[in-house]
């Protein structure tokens, strides 16, 4: 199956709207002139339809300077091997057009924590393969969610999702690939591990001496988990909480989504950039906030409307106050 293509699904459910072209790559013709940047690495989850490597190119029109894919999709066991060719278009485009980080999200149908042993045997492989797709695309970050301890306890689930990672990192060398794991907090519904800064945290340092491993932290999630993010206040103290825990310094990848739903609600529904419960305010702090200037920031928005998501690039790149000039 050398050479198979992806068409890989949306991060998020996106309404469809018969008749309206959503492909950048239809809708933009390439640029005569770079896009304007910021001093900040910004980008969102792009389509690999027609091929992982088209996601660059994609990213790029797109105004991007850093972007996350798929691997293959994200909702089938059955991995799409990728070709050699296709790994080195990718390599060529993210260094003709400075697009880093590349970041992986790791199929959805993995869960480390589970107690099913058939499944948790298939969710070792998946993430086994997906590591080995991050190697060979030259990508720097594999995001996972932790998943769910249903059937067991929670500390019976970090110690499955621990191990799990570990032998599923086994014989892959990511540091000499320069490949980290990152944890991905969750929106805290029952039995899903990651709900807490602590609970990522708690498996990110059971994991530093086996592979380079960090966190990535999501806005949606981490405001719909109990922490508050819009107002100052909130923001500054869901700030020292995740650096009293995971450590801002360990957060090299922000998902910046905004939340459908309110406050500690557990509902795990991305909304546009300015247009949910947490609001503009937050993305303006965190992109502004010099503890956050060595990290990545990829929004995982809907794209319910042609170039919703240009518009959602657009309104985290507008509330960065320092733009650096091409």
């Amino acid at each position: 199956m050398a050479g198979t293509l992806l068409h890989s699904e949306n991060p998020m459910p996106r309404s469809e709207s018969k008749g309206q072209e959503k492909d950048i790559l239809k809708l933009i013709p390439p640029p005569k002139v770079p896009p304007t940047l910021t001093s900040r690495r910004i980008g969102i989850h792009t389509s690999t339809a027609g091929g992982v490597e088209t996601a660059a190119e994609r990213a790029y029109r797109l105004g991007c300077n850093t972007f996350q894919v798929f691997s293959s999709s994200p909702r089938q066991w059955r991995p799409f091997p990728l070709a050699p060719g296709q790994c080195a278009t990718m390599r060529e485009l993210r260094a003709k057009y400075d697009l880093r980080p590349l970041v992986i999200h790791a199929n959805y149908l993995i869960n480390v924590a589970g107690v099913n042993a058939e499944f948790h045997r298939k969710s070792i492989e998946a993430f086994h393969a997906e590591v080995e797709r991050g190697l060979a695309l030259g990508a720097e970050y594999v995001v996972l969610h932790p998943g769910s301890w249903r059937g067991g306890s929670r500390e019976e689930g970090l110690q499955r999702a621990a191990e799990a990672i570990g032998e599923a990192s086994q014989g892959l060398d990511l540091a000499g690939g320069g490949l980290t794991i990152l944890i991905e907090n969750t929106a805290g519904a029952e039995f899903s591990l990651g709900g807490s800064f602590e609970q990522v945290a708690e498996l990110v340092e059971r994991l530093r001496a086996i592979i380079p491993v960090a966190a990535c932290i999501d806005t949606c999630h981490t405001h719909v988990a109990g922490y508050e993010l819009a107002t100052a206040e909130g923001y500054e103290e869901t700030m020292r909480k995740l650096d009293a825990t995971v450590g801002l310094k360990n957060v090299p990848v922000w998902h910046c989504n905004d939340a459908k739903a309110e406050c500690g609600s557990k509902l795990d529904r991305h909304e546009n950039i300015g247009q949910g419960t947490i609001g503009t305010r937050a993305f303006r702090l965190l992109l502004n906030d010099p503890r956050t200037a060595h990290a990545a920031f990829i929004a995982e928005t809907p794209i319910d409307e042609p170039l919703d998501d240009q518009r959602n690039v657009n309104a985290l790149k507008s509330v960065v106050k320092d733009p650096a000039r091409p």
